[in-house]
């Protein structure tokens, strides 16, 4: 199936780690312009020149904070002055430490609300006006399970996750009108290759996080999803740039586990 991205220009959030590094790699392997949003410049430039090698027409690194709504826009104004416009947004930053809910400090919960659900709406916003002005784009968030059924341990970023997908219902219904589509990927645990695949700002850098990514524990993940495996980057990658491109151009406001059947709403 021809996805029809060669040349598209398409940015993604926090593309220098993990899922955003595997999809930003994916869409360089259709040919697309890329641009490697991330806080981590020097990691972004890493994947940038990977891209390259990977068939990418245009690749390049761009440190944004995506919590900053002038950092945000100068991000996007610069795509736009170097591709001309965005076809593609994929918001996929993302950020969290499990805890209960009352054991959960403040400070962390409000980074989570910043990361998980302002980035999105920031991002989001910074590139409306390209798009309804040529009537046409596609904007994919990454979500997860966890805001479509609650999780323990991770309430503000269940409720983080489920604003991610009730903004992408709204603007589905808001802007279809003007040929602009949104939809959601929900990915199940999806672990980095290795340290490589990762930069040093990575929530995956940290000790906590870190001490999942072993081969015990991933054996250990794995019986909990039917098809016993965790996730790749690779695997979230191929929902992304179906749901871009335009052979899902008849399909928005929709929400897509890919999850190995952890769950099956």
């Amino acid at each position: 199936m021809d996805l029809n991205l060669a040349g598209k220009s398409v940015i993604v959030t926090g593309a220098a780690s993990n899922i955003g590094r595997g999809i930003a790699l994916g869409f360089a392997g259709e040919g697309a312009r890329i641009a490697i949003v991330d806080i981590d410049d020097v990691a972004g430039r890493k994947v940038a020149a990977l891209a390259e090698k990977r068939g990418a027409k245009e690749a390049v690194a761009i440190r944004c904070d995506v919590t900053n709504w002038d950092d945000v826009k100068s991000m996007v104004a610069s795509v736009e002055s170097r591709c001309g416009q965005v076809d593609v947004l994929v918001n996929n930053v993302g950020w969290t430490i499990e805890r209960l809910f009352m054991e959960k400090p403040r400070e962390e919960w409000e980074r989570e609300v910043q990361l998980n659900l302002w980035s999105t709406v920031n991002c989001t916003r910074a590139v409306l006006d390209g798009m309804v002005a040529r009537s046409a784009g596609s904007v994919v968030s990454i979500g997860s399970d966890a805001g479509r059924m609650g999780e323990f341990r991770e309430a503000f970023y269940a409720a983080c996750k489920g604003g991610v997908v009730a903004l992408s219902k709204s603007l589905a219904r808001e802007l279809g009108r003007k040929n602009i589509r949104f939809n959601v990927v929900c990915p199940g645990m999806t672990l980095p290759d290795s340290k490589d695949t990762i930069s040093e700002q990575s929530l995956w850098s940290s000790d906590l996080m870190s001490q999942l990514n072993t081969p015990e524990m991933r054996e250990r993940i794995a019986k909990a999803y039917p098809l016993r495996r965790v996730g790749r980057p690779e695997d979230i990658a191929a929902a992304v740039m179906f749901l871009a491109s335009d052979a899902a151009s008849f399909i928005t406001g929709q929400t897509l586990s890919v999850s190995g059947g952890y769950t099956m709403m």
